[in-house]
């Protein structure tokens, strides 16, 4: 693949209770030097090109891209920025379960009503960190991400923010993804070594590109 790789990210193997948020649990550990590096490698992306979001996505399930998206938004807000997670992987939601969060309201909740603003997005103890979870399970996830509704979300979100990172479905297995990926600044691809065929990613990226989404590089889970 032509797009900077960001890093390669040793896996997580550990199997206590925080493992997913090692960045918080463990500040010392190298995977955390690890993602203090892919902040500090999009960090100066974005800067450069004056973007504020990042949607992240993978070609298939279970290559890591919800743990990605939390250890790299815990990392920047310790690092005194503003920033925002959205769930917006509506079939198969992780960010809640990662961050011990109610999902009773979020996402889904503000696209049929957005009177619940004040209310879905969570605040948490971790710097500058707001989390926004997926809501409830809806039968139209597409159609959801889809909809004027939430291009008009986005917007102030935006001025809110000085970073907001999307968690978005395998860009291969559903349609969602490409509804969205143009609407943010930028596009990262998450890969896990041992699991993601070149082939699957070299589509993925065909199909960013199709959706003229920003891509800006690739993170690889390594298998230590």
């Amino acid at each position: 693949m032509s797009c900077l790789i960001l890093k390669k990210l040793k896996e997580i193997t550990t199997t206590t209770k925080k493992r997913n948020l090692i960045t918080y649990s463990n500040p010392d550990s190298i995977i955390t030097e690890e993602y203090r590096t892919i902040r500090t490698n999009i960090q100066f992306t974005l800067d450069e090109k004056q973007y504020k979001s990042i949607l992240l996505t993978s070609p298939s399930k279970e290559e890591g891209k919800s743990t990605t998206v939390a250890n790299l938004a815990v990392s920047m807000a310790q690092q005194k920025q503003k920033v925002l997670v959205i769930d917006a992987d509506l079939r198969n939601p992780r960010i809640h379960s990662i961050f011990k969060l109610d999902n009773s309201v979020g996402l889904t909740s503000l696209l049929t009503s957005k009177n619940w603003l004040e209310s879905a997005i969570k605040k948490i103890n971790i710097g500058n960190l707001d989390i926004l979870t997926s809501g409830p399970i809806q039968n139209n996830p597409a159609e959801l991400l889809g909809s004027k509704e939430f291009q008009e979300l986005l917007q102030p979100l935006f001025k809110m923010y000085d970073v907001i990172l999307i968690d978005s479905p395998p860009v291969l297995d559903v349609t969602d993804t490409k509804l969205i990926a143009n609407q943010c600044d930028s596009v990262v691809l998450v890969l896990k070594e041992g699991k993601s065929k070149i082939e699957k990613a070299i589509e993925a990226k065909k199909v960013l590109k199709f959706a003229k989404a920003k891509l800006i590089g690739t993170i690889i889970n390594e298998k230590s």
